[in-house]
């Protein structure tokens, strides 16, 4: 028997809108639907419905279910016949191709995730790093397919997150250190030899992808205007207005580097990178010093953060001591807060979003330095403040966001694959 995928491969595209529009509906819908249910949505003649519901059925992207009477919950009349998304019917995959650690995550195809997979990936500098980054992004999905017990021609969409920008065919621009390419090394051509679709996108934008899904719990869902920024090693912006996710000619932007040139910010370099060197200079400082504006208080001798390696002084070690009222670190909690509401501000600016949502994997330890923020940033606007929250999402945000856009890159594309 012929799958899914490999039947839309052989087929003509259909080219008729009626199985787009009731593909779409069939697709958002939660549960079991009949052409009554689908008819006010598409806006057809309830015989073009049905013919469109028996196509898409017949190619095995919907599935008809027993009718309403054998489940005893139709008694009189007609029963009619209802229908759902073959959700098992292909899958998709999601992938966060970070600079130090993928995730591969492989759904159904309303997103529902049945294998993850984490792995390191090597790092800047290492020989042959795109090649061995290609190498690994096609045998991780390959084992993770494998675990599912699909066949090789089961992925009908893939969509991977990578740390540079990227444009609208999948490629990153030219950089002058060679990273962003060393990040996206042609992935697309890489990974049609694999699936039919294949999105590649900046991972800050899929962060906003999966902050603006309610499906996934998203800090901005509902909203049309806001910016998701991640706060981790480097900063990243992914940023919504008018319920449009931002591009650029050559998918720029949200690009921080920008951030070099504000006052009071210096770098791109992001909060918890920096809340640990903020902690390390505390410990090196003179305990006489006093601290001046914007340097943290001088660590004294038993501090805690003194039994650890200076390596392994993390900026979750440093917010949990501020959770705890250690001065040492509430000083740091402090002046990163202040960093903050200088993001934020400047994002105001720019941007003019209803929220601003700080995500990654260290957004759920920055309650402290959120509120330290909060009150600062509204006398550095001139517009409304915008709000400031934590993603609740961790470390996989960027990993959502790739299963949701390769879903609704599944969704938009199936028909016109052939």
């Amino acid at each position: 028997m012929a799958s899914l995928v490999g039947t839309l491969r052989a087929l003509p595209p259909p080219g008729r809108p009626s199985l787009d529009a009731t593909l779409a509906f069939a697709w958002t819908r939660p549960g079991p639907f009949t052409a009554g249910d689908a008819l006010p949505v598409v806006g057809l003649t309830r015989s073009t419905t049905i013919d469109a519901i028996d196509a898409l059925t017949r190619l095995g992207l919907l599935r008809e279910l027993s009718n309403a009477r054998a489940d005893a919950a139709y008694t009189r009349g007609r029963p009619a016949r209802r229908f759902e998304l073959a959700a098992d019917a292909a899958v998709v995959v999601g992938v966060d191709a970070g600079r130090a650690h993928a995730i591969f995550t492989l759904a159904d195809l309303r997103g529902r995730p049945l294998v993850t997979r984490r792995c390191a990936v090597a790092g800047i500098g290492d020989e042959d790093e795109g090649g061995s980054r290609r190498r690994l992004l096609v045998t991780q999905i390959r084992e993770a397919l494998a675990q599912t017990g699909r066949a090789a021609d089961a992925i009908l969409a893939i969509c991977v997150g990578v740390p540079a920008p990227v444009d609208r065919e999948g490629a990153s621009p030219p950089h002058r250190g060679g990273f962003w390419q060393a990040m996206n090394p042609d992935l697309r051509d890489l990974l049609e030899e694999i699936a039919p679709i294949v999105v590649v996108r900046n991972d800050s934008a899929l962060a906003a992808v999966a902050e603006g899904s309610a499906t996934s719990g998203g800090a901005a869902a509902g909203l049309d205007d806001y910016v998701t920024l991640l706060a981790g090693d480097r900063l990243g912006m992914g940023v919504v207005v008018d319920g449009h996710l931002l591009h650029g000619a050559h998918g720029g932007a949200g690009e921080t580097k920008a951030f070099r040139h504000v006052q009071g910010v210096g770098s791109d370099e992001g909060l918890g990178v920096r809340i640990a060197r903020w902690a390390r200079e505390a410990l090196a400082a003179p305990s006489p010093r006093v601290p001046g504006r914007g340097a943290a208080a001088p660590a004294p001798a038993d501090h805690p953060l003194r039994a650890l390696p200076p390596g392994q002084v993390t900026a979750r070690e440093v917010l949990d001591l501020a959770r705890r009222g250690d001065p040492v670190a509430r000083s740091v909690e402090a002046r990163a807060g202040e960093l903050l509401a200088r993001l934020a501000a400047t994002i105001g600016s720019l941007y003019d979003p209803r929220r601003v949502v700080v995500s990654g994997a260290i957004a759920g330890a920055l309650g402290g330095v959120i509120d330290v923020a909060r009150p600062l940033v509204a006398g550095q606007l001139d517009l409304p403040a915008p709000e400031l929250v934590a993603s609740s999402l961790g470390a996989d945000v960027v990993s959502v966001g790739a299963v949701r856009a390769a879903v609704d890159a599944a969704r938009e594309g199936a028909l016109h694959i052939g």
